[in-house]
C-alpha cells in the first residue's frame, strides 16, 4: 500500500519526535511492503513567524488531501495569550479539528509492564494494571462556544464563556465510545457534572438512550471531580472514558501522569472519515528543543494508532506497540522517565525501536 501522510512539525521538539516517528513509518513500510508520500505542512508557531498566522490559508486542503496527518507539538511562550488569535498556536489547533471534522480524541493510558515502578501509585495499584482509554468529545463545548467580554456599571469588566451541545454531537461521540468498547473490555463510563450542568443533564439523557442500544456493554455514569478521584484511587475499573470537551482536556492529562510519563501517550482525532490527525499529548517543551533529550515514544505510538484507526493495519500497530515494550524492557529511558536503566537520547530510542521491528 501507498499512503499519504501530512506531516506538521511543529514547534519545540515537534520536529526532532516527528522526526522518529518518520523512521518508524519507514521501517515499518520496508517490513510490510507500504511506501509513502509525505507532504509538510507549516502549522503552529512556526507558521505565524513564516506567514503571519499560525493557520494558512490552503492547510486544511493539503490535509485532506492525505490519508492521514502526523503532528509533532506547537505552541510555546513565544506566541503566547498576548498575541492576536490568528497568531496563536492554540488557534490553529481547534481551527484544523474542526475543519477536519475531528470530533472524537481517543486517548489510550497504559502503563507499560516494564514501568509498573515508575507509576506514580500505590504499589498494588500499579501491578494491577492501567489500560483505559479516554474519548474525548473535541469540536464543541465551551472551547468553541461564544465568548463576551464587556464592562459593567458596578463589577467593572466581565467575561462569558457559552458552553453548548446538541443531542447529535453528544449521539456521535457516544456511538464512538460503545463501539470502541465492544473491541475492548465492553465497558462504558460516561463522565458529566449532571448534578448542575444543563449540558450535562442533556449529555446523560443522550448516553442512556445508546446503553439501550448497546445493551451487550456495560454501561455507568459518574460525575467528573468523582472521576478524578477514581483515577487515582483504582485507574484499573476504566475500560472507555466517554466525556464533554474540557472535562476530557483535563481527565486526559490526569490519566497520562499515572501511566509514568506523559512522553509515553498517543492520541487520535478522528471524525466520520479520513484524514485522522495523531499527535502525542505532550506539549512543544521549547526548553529542551534540539538537545535530542526529548521523549519520541508518544509520537511513535501516535504512529501505530494511525495504522489501528485510518489504515486499518493492526498487525503493523501491534508491530510497532510491541518494539516499544521490548525496548523498555531493556531498561532503556529518555530522561522524563523515572527510574534506574540505560539513559538515551531521542534518535537512539528511535534508532532502537527500529531495530525491534525489524527483529519483529
Amino acid at each position: 500500500m501507498n499512503y499519504k501522510i501530512a506531516l506538521i512539525r511543529g514547534d519545540g521538539i515537534g520536529p526532532e519526535v516527528v522526526e522518529q516517528a518518520v523512521r518508524v513509518l519507514d521501517t515499518v513500510g520496508k517490513n510490510f511492503g507500504h511506501t509513502y508520500a509525505y507532504t509538510d505542512v507549516l502549522l503552529g508557531g512556526c507558521a505565524t513567524d513564516a506567514v503571519g498566522k499560525s493557520y494558512p490559508d490552503g492547510t486544511a486542503d493539503k490535509c485532506k488531501a492525505c490519508d492521514a496527518v502526523l503532528l509533532g507539538a506547537v505552541g510555546g511562550p513565544k506566541w503566547g495569550s498576548d498575541r492576536p488569535a490568528e497568531e496563536r498556536p492554540e488557534t490553529a489547533l481547534l481551527a484544523i479539528r474542526k475543519d477536519l471534522g475531528l470530533y472524537a480524541n481517543l486517548r489510550p493510558a497504559v502503563l507499560r509492564p516494564a514501568l509498573t515502578d515508575a507509576c506514580p501509585l500505590k504499589p498494588e495499584i500499579a501491578e494491577a494494571g492501567i489500560d483505559l482509554m479516554m474519548v474525548r468529545e473535541l469540536t464543541g463545548g465551551v472551547y468553541f462556544g461564544k465568548r463576551a467580554r464587556y464592562d459593567t456599571a458596578d463589577s467593572g469588566v466581565e467575561c462569558s464563556d457559552l458552553m453548548a451541545y446538541s443531542e447529535r454531537e453528544i449521539e456521535r461521540i457516544g456511538r464512538r465510545a460503545f463501539a470502541l468498547a465492544r473491541l475492548r473490555r465492553k465497558k462504558v463510563t460516561s463522565v458529566d457534572k449532571a448534578n448542575v450542568l444543563e449540558t450535562s443533564r442533556l449529555w446523560r439523557e443522550v448516553l442512556h438512550r445508546l446503553a439501550q442500544e448497546y445493551s451487550d456493554v456495560a454501561y455507568e455514569d459518574m460525575l467528573v471531580d468523582n472521576c478524578a478521584m477514581q483515577l487515582v484511587r483504582n485507574p484499573g475499573q476504566f475500560d472507555v472514558v466517554v466525556t464533554e470537551n474540557m472535562f476530557g482536556d483535563i481527565l486526559s492529562d490526569e490519566a497520562s501522569m499515572i501511566t509514568g510519563s506523559i512522553g509515553l501517550l498517543p492520541s487520535a482525532s478522528i471524525g466520520n472519515s479520513a484524514p485522522g490527525l495523531y499527535e502525542p499529548i505532550h506539549g512543544s517543551a521549547p526548553d529542551i528543543a534540539g538537545q535530542d533529550k526529548a521523549n519520541p515514544i508518544a509520537t511513535i505510538l501516535s504512529v501505530a494508532m494511525m495504522f489501528r484507526y485510518s489504515f486499518q493495519r493492526a498487525e503493523e500497530a501491534d508491530a510497532i506497540e510491541s518494539a516499544v515494550d521490548r525496548v523498555l524492557a531493556e531498561s532503556f529511558h529518555t530522561a522524563d522517565m523515572a527510574g534506574s536503566g540505560t539513559p538515551i537520547g531521542t534518535k537512539q530510542m528511535g534508532a532502537l525501536i527500529c531495530e525491534q521491528i525489524t527483529k519483529k
